[in-house]
């Protein structure tokens, strides 16, 4: 899945976030996996009080509405909630997502691409993992 627009983690280095519990990361390719599960942790989260306090992101099969409207149905309901925590910040719907993500707990499997889009993508992961280091290590 490495893509020049798919960015994966490394493979065979520490990625969870529990491995980083005792001892931060030791190397870009670490500091990498550890902030690219950070993300995908936020993302995943959002998305699962999303589909809690509106159903109608939740689909079947098939979607019911063309990619043009579901993007629109998706924006309009991060607004909403943007707007609805303002008024009524219910946790609840957020410890239940953790509490889901929590029994998830499935790492990617990387699988290749196009041999040339692989290697593009392994160069922009590289550069950004190793910004990342030097941001990292001199701050």
């Amino acid at each position: 899945m490495l893509k020049p627009n798919i960015i994966t983690p490394y493979c065979g280095v520490r990625y969870h976030l529990k491995e980083y519990s005792r001892k931060g990361p030791q190397n870009a390719k670490e500091l990498f996996n550890l902030r690219h599960s950070s993300l995908i942790n936020v993302i995943e989260r959002t998305f699962g009080v999303l589909k809690k306090r509106f159903p109608i992101i939740v689909s079947g099969t098939k979607p019911h509405y063309d990619v043009d409207t579901m993007t629109k149905i998706v924006l309009g309901c991060c607004i909403l909630y943007n707007f609805l925590r303002g008024i009524d910040n219910d946790e609840s719907l957020i410890e239940e997502v953790d509490h889901e993500l929590l029994q998830e707990d499935v790492q990617p499997t990387p699988t290749h691409a196009r041999e040339h889009d692989y290697r593009v993508g392994c160069h922009i992961r590289d550069t950004i993992a190793n910004e990342m280091w030097e941001d990292y290590v001199n701050n």
